[in-house]
């Protein structure tokens, strides 16, 4: 397994928030990749119960959650 997926699963079960002031999200699994083959990951917008895959780098700049 190379490093992005080991790095992907870690975060499975983790909240995160669009930018500083977006709703909570919980990454919920490892998406399809997008067109251009970038890593997606399954997510869960607590807020609207949406269910969406979300590009990992974006995942990665957005603030942690407790």
């Amino acid at each position: 397994m190379d490093a992005v997926h080991v790095e992907a699963h870690a975060l499975i079960g983790t909240f995160r928030r669009f930018g500083e002031v977006g709703p909570f999200y919980e990454i919920t699994g490892i998406g399809n990749p997008d067109g251009e083959g970038r890593p997606q990951m399954s997510i869960l917008v607590v807020e609207s119960g949406e269910t969406l895959d979300y590009p990992l780098s974006d995942i990665l700049e957005d603030p942690q959650e407790a």
